[in-house]
């Protein structure tokens, strides 16, 4: 049994004004079981492992109880979603149970998602579907297993209710963590409702939160936009040197811990197509893969927008600094995503003609319709400096050879580094829906697999090797859903 005099979480958001939030308990489920619990996590965040990953933590992730100490909300934020202005969006299907605080002494916001509706709902029933929740569950994990910033997931269980979408599907609640869940459409919120006083203490909160050497600078908030927006350059350079398309870069999905969040219709390219869109709400692909730096760089002039009544008095000077911070978001993603690329190729001190080596293989990838993640691992593991390619290979033949002689016959590769950033192992679209059809079924088996093999990304592992592979032309998932 659980120690009901001492708390689980913390519940530093419950402690900001009533009106940051909506108070409610989660909707009790009829028979929850358990899908995955994360203990490793859960250790780092020094919870009670045994006592969580038993019936009374079962309790608590379906929502059936609540936690010791803890005081559920619904977080209200506002939002633009594809590029349409809505004053009132808020959470309308999680909770946030409160926080921990790790190992570091970093604290963890840790959120019900699928805990039933709540008064940010908007008629809807709140619930989610088993499909999204291990959608979720895998593809964050594996982005964190890959060193990508991430909320991750710690635990998911089946509810023993069916959510009606298009048809009657298992329901399932996931649980999951961030350094933060204040997005940039939190900000709006108070801006849309004309609230200064609330924009302000919501930027003192992200600040004595996430920032506190802030509280002594001149100017804390431009200096917290300024983090911001370093944060997400670096976070959505991540996204593409992995071929990672988020799929609904609406700003009530960026978060200001630059955290990769709200894993709705993402995906991993296989064939190199920067157009290359999976939504199946992104109608004219405002967030294809070519676009999400671009969006990235829009969302953040909306927050700087929004903070422009705290930035200064003046409204001249307050725009001014805005638009110096976001502008700093071209040069910082340029960078890190010109660095990455290049350690993509083994290149760890850059020479002249480096970088335009390394977008001539990405153009010639194009053109071959090669596999994204496949040719860069292929390219890792190569003997050189004369390496043996294979016909599926031959497309890059000559990319090969000039990559080869550029770099003194291969003396400036550094294929050790290669190897830590390319990895073998994504979470593959066609892998993902046959996990999840599996699991539907009642079959979990192809789920714990693939947590397996994702957990260690940057590792040859043969007896895995099918994991490796693109989707066979009937295999190929041309669209991913919301799950809404």
């Amino acid at each position: 049994m659980l120690d009901k005099s001492k708390p689980i979480f913390g519940a530093q958001y419950a402690q900001l004004p009533e009106r940051f939030y909506g108070a409610q308990s989660a909707i009790p489920v009829a028979d929850p079981k358990w899908i995955a619990f994360n203990p490793e996590l859960a250790k780092q965040l020094q919870l009670n492992v045994p006592e969580l990953a038993g019936e009374a933590g079962l309790a608590i992730f379906a929502g059936n109880q609540t936690a010791s100490g803890t005081m559920p909300l619904a977080m209200a934020y506002s939002g633009h979603q594809f590029g349409h202005w809505n004053p009132q969006l808020g959470d309308g299907r999680a909770l946030l149970l409160g926080d921990a605080l790790d190992k570091s002494g970093q604290y963890f916001d840790v959120q019900l998602k699928g805990s039933g509706p709540t008064q940010y709902s908007r008629n809807g029933d709140g619930r989610t579907a088993l499909g999204p929740v291990l959608r979720e569950y895998v593809i964050s994990e594996a982005m964190y297993a890959m060193g990508i910033p991430t909320t991750r997931a710690l635990a998911a269980v089946a509810t023993g209710e069916k959510v009606r979408r298009e048809t009657a599907l298992p329901g399932a609640i996931i649980t999951r963590v961030a350094k933060s869940f204040v997005r940039v459409g939190t900000f709006q919120y108070f801006v849309a409702h004309d609230d200064k006083e609330g924009l302000k203490t919501l930027a003192d909160f992200s600040i004595s939160r996430h920032e506190p050497d802030l509280k002594e600078v001149e100017h804390p908030y431009i200096e917290l936009l300024k983090r911001i927006v370093m944060r997400q350059a670096k976070l959505i350079a991540h996204w593409q040197l992995v071929g990672f398309i988020h799929g609904v870069m609406n700003t009530d999905n960026v978060s200001i811990a630059g955290e990769t969040i709200d894993y709705g219709p993402c995906a991993f390219m296989d064939e190199y197509d920067p157009a290359t869109v999976f939504s199946s709400i992104d109608s004219f692909g405002r967030y294809a893969y070519q676009n999400q730096p671009r969006i990235g760089q829009w969302n953040l002039s909306v927050l700087a927008q929004s903070m422009l009544p705290i930035l200064h008095e003046d409204e001249d000077q307050a725009l001014a600094l805005a638009q110096d911070a976001v502008n700093g978001f071209s040069s910082q993603f340029d960078d890190a995503f010109r660095s990455g690329l290049l350690k993509k190729i083994g290149i760890t001190e850059e020479q002249e003609g480096d970088y335009q080596l390394a977008i001539e293989l990405l153009d010639t990838m194009k053109t071959a319709r090669a596999d994204f993640t496949n040719t860069f691992r292929a390219l890792s593991n190569m003997s050189l400096p004369s390496p043996d390619i294979d016909a599926a290979q031959l497309p890059l033949t000559e990319w090969i050879n000039n990559w080869i002689r550029h770099t003194d016959s291969g003396k400036r590769i550094d294929q050790q580094v290669m190897r830590s950033v390319n990895p073998a192992f994504i979470p593959r679209n066609h892998r993902v829906e046959a996990m999840i059809q599996a699991a539907i079924e009642g079959d979990f088996t192809l789920f714990e697999e693939l947590m397996q093999v994702l957990a260690t990304p940057f590792e040859d592992k043969p007896v895995h090797h099918a994991y490796t592979l693109p989707p066979e032309p009937d295999e190929r998932v041309h669209q991913t859903f919301c799950g809404t």
